[in-house]
């Protein structure tokens, strides 16, 4: 007879053949803790104190685990342990918006550089031009950056920016973050629109991120418009979802009726 053991109000696991949901569920939450920087010093509770914290075996544990390798978020060896080797960031939504200042020790507090691949005056793309009510092929000012947290690759960003916005922008120093950049030369933000997605890197992103070809990565299409409601700059921006994470958080507008 094959031992089980009891979980709880749920049905009892059979400790040698863990279900596919219960390897998810406990990936998912281990993951949630490790991007949280949830573990001191990094280093995961070892398996005995997993399977007695969330109720699954030793193989759900093992094979949760796995997948966390696989990832890259950590590294196990024998006699050592499971360890953590990432760190992500915290950024609020509205200050990744740019539609709120950041605070203290935020990653929009000039913790960020550029590294700047292009910043050149082109012919505005058709489909950049649709997005941005404008004339194609107008002049327009591309800038394309890898941000850096530390020395670490986070996004790569290709923004096309309208004149007369672009020629303020163009010979101002790119030290920090866009928004930064942004407000140092004199141009303001009225509003700011995401469209985000999810996608496998290619090779020339991946490259640029530090990341396996096909790696998962977070998309953002943005749109930038003025106090005026004038849409100014569009940005296709990719990011590492294991070192870049955006936290939402909103008050109910109103009560069920």
């Amino acid at each position: 007879m094959t031992a089980t053991r009891s979980r709880g109000r749920g049905a009892p696991e059979t400790q040698g053949t863990p279900t596919g949901a219960d390897v998810r569920r406990l990936r998912d939450l281990l993951r949630s803790a490790i991007l949280r920087g949830a573990y001191s010093g990094g280093r995961l509770p070892g398996e005995p104190e997993l399977m007695a914290a969330h109720g699954v075996t030793r193989a759900t544990v093992r094979e949760a685990l796995a997948l966390l390798r696989a990832e890259g978020l950590v590294d196990r060896r024998q006699g050592v342990g499971t360890h953590a080797v990432v760190e992500a960031v915290l950024a609020p939504l509205a200050e990744a918006h740019g539609a709120a200042d950041p605070g203290a020790g935020s990653v929009f507090d000039r913790r960020m550089r550029p590294r700047v691949l292009d910043r050149s005056v082109i012919p505005l793309p058709e489909v950049a031009a649709d997005r941005l009510g404008a004339r194609a092929a107008e002049p327009c000012l591309r800038m394309e950056y890898v941000a850096l947290l530390g020395d670490v690759p986070v996004a790569v960003a290709t923004n096309y920016v309208l004149f007369p916005e672009a020629e303020r922008l163009r010979d101002v120093p790119f030290v920090s973050d866009w928004y930064a950049l942004l407000a140092e030369a004199g141009v303001a933000l009225g509003e700011s629109e995401f469209v985000l997605g999810c996608l496998p890197a290619d090779t020339g992103t991946a490259g640029l991120l530090g990341l396996a070809a096909g790696a998962p990565v977070v998309t953002l299409e943005q749109v930038i418009r003025g106090p005026g409601g004038r849409p100014f700059d569009l940005a296709h921006i990719q990011h590492r979802g294991d070192r870049f994470l955006l936290v939402s958080r909103l008050p109910r507008a109103s009560a069920r009726g």
